[in-house]
């Protein structure tokens, strides 16, 4: 499944990734479903970004 964001003046990929994941070190799944913005380090206000949603894999006891 596929949520978008919609950046905000100034938002970077470690930003974004911590407001839609909690982690900003899973910025790299943002970059590989949003290629085109590969070369941007900081975005502009109203881009649209695909966010695939990340289900919680933790083992069940």
């Amino acid at each position: 499944m596929l949520k978008r964001y919609i950046t905000q003046d100034g938002d970077r990929w470690d930003i974004i990734s911590e407001k839609v994941y909690g982690d900003p070190y899973l910025y790299p799944v943002l970059l590989l479903f949003n290629p085109q913005f590969q070369d941007v380090t900081v975005f502009k206000a109203e881009i649209e970004l695909l966010v695939p949603v990340i289900e919680d894999k933790a083992p069940e006891e």
